[in-house]
């Protein structure tokens, strides 16, 4: 199919406009999108005015848009591990045992084979950015699961950026030399890597995060860290994250996800540790499905706490707030499909979210959130690669419900998706 010079009437989120768009009926009014050489063009007020769009357009009628995806934290080493699991107890720690069981069974093609198709899943759906954490947990042994991942970034190249994380227990870090030397190979491993850490209260040690966030800074590596997935309102990964960033000036980026303790701290002190974060160079990312599914986990009792952080409180203070599919069809979530839209909806019921659509859908799309300088200016099209993802039956008061059904273009041009109803006649 032929790529389209413009995307007429095209419904775009409120979030991606200029502050002085027109309005009707209390919303945006419809937008042309024009492309060229597979970018966006321009980006402008539809009209009434408007003379008949081109041969070669498409009229989208008040189809929703929204730009490609960042799925920002991710397991692809683990994904679809789950059918070949015996019973696996419940929680976090129980879903870890079962990890570890499954492990030794592990070869480079099985990991291979299970990522690729969790990275064509991610392609199908919209995604153009995937960033995998891989579970390192030997000092001195590089995982089976890591150069796998950078062989998978080569080979997608073009179609998703794939980012690779090391999620290294924190005691690893404890001695000085050896964080250093962590975090050297790491760092051998391509501008793609980052150093990553499981930071919690049953492995707690200031100093061993100190030690990785101080060889990280040396050997100019951002940092991805799992921090507080727990409902444990002791816990003090977060604050003392920011902490430490202020005390040795770091100059990279840091991303902190789960942090569900934040959760169940009282709030006077929950909200001073995000105070804190707003000053730091750290960006937030929720994972809602695998938190739901591991917080307040007990064989045969309803849970009764949600297990999400505090995303409205965050983003009130302006961090960078992500969401992201996280675990898919193994121990830690059985659920899944690396659709980043299947994360917001369910945050948008657990979190109550006002306007998913015009006011959070960005937490799906701000790949900006995850480099060291994000964006100062409001973000724009404009300029921009045309990777776009367009819901062919979704409306703006309900989605992301009827989300599953959309048109994917990558640089203009259709890779998934049934485009026939746009085409001009």
């Amino acid at each position: 199919m032929k790529a389209p010079s413009l995307l007429g009437n095209a419904r775009l989120p409120r979030w991606l406009l200029p502050a002085d768009w027109p309005q009707h009926d209390g919303a945006p009014v419809l937008a042309h999108i024009a492309l060229e050489a597979g970018r966006v063009q321009s980006v402008r007020p539809a009209s009434t005015d408007d003379a008949a769009l081109p041969a070669n357009g498409w009229d989208l009628a008040g189809t929703l848009v929204l730009p490609g995806f960042v799925d920002a934290h991710t397991h692809l080493d683990k994904a679809f591990t789950l059918p070949r699991m015996k019973e696996v107890q419940p929680g976090l720690l129980g879903a870890i045992d079962a990890m570890l069981n499954d492990r030794v069974h592990w070869s480079a093609s099985d990991v291979h084979k299970r990522a690729s198709r969790g990275l064509q899943w991610a392609w199908e759906c919209g995604t153009t950015h995937v960033r995998t954490h891989v579970d390192w947990w030997e000092p001195d042994t590089v995982p089976l699961a890591w150069p796998v991942m950078a062989e998978l970034a080569e080979e997608w190249a073009g179609r998703v950026r794939l980012e690779q994380v090391s999620l290294i227990k924190l005691p690893l870090f404890e001695d000085a030399a050896q964080a250093m030397r962590l975090a050297r190979q790491v760092k051998a491993t391509g501008p793609h890597a980052l150093l990553g850490g499981f930071v919690h209260s049953t492995n707690w040690s200031e100093n061993a995060l100190r030690n990785l966030l101080v060889s990280a800074q040396a050997c100019d590596l951002d940092v991805d860290l799992h921090v507080d997935e727990e409902l444990n309102p002791s816990a003090v990964g977060l604050q003392t994250t920011a902490r430490i960033l202020r005390e040795i000036g770091f100059e990279g980026r840091v991303v902190c996800g789960h942090i569900c303790a934040l959760a169940a701290q009282p709030e006077a002190q929950a909200f001073a540790t995000l105070d804190a974060v707003a000053r730091a160079p750290i960006t937030v990312v929720s994972l809602p499905a695998t938190n739901l599914l591991l917080q307040d986990a007990v064989t045969g009792r309803t849970p009764r706490l949600r297990g999400i952080t505090l995303v409205k409180e965050a983003r009130d203070r302006g961090i960078p707030l992500l969401f992201a599919s996280d675990n898919v069809q193994d121990p830690f979530c059985r659920l899944g499909s690396f659709d980043p839209v299947e994360a917001l909806g369910t945050a948008a019921l657990v979190a109550q979210l006002d306007e998913p659509f015009d006011n959070w859908s960005q937490a799906l799309c701000r790949g900006d959130w995850l480099q060291r300088a994000p964006a100062t200016t409001p973000p724009t099209l404009v300029g921009a690669k045309a990777d776009l993802v367009l819901f062919t039956q979704a409306d703006r008061h309900g989605w992301p419900s009827r989300s599953a059904t959309r048109v994917v273009l990558r640089e203009g041009r259709v890779t998934h998706g049934d485009a026939a109803p746009f085409l001009l006649r």
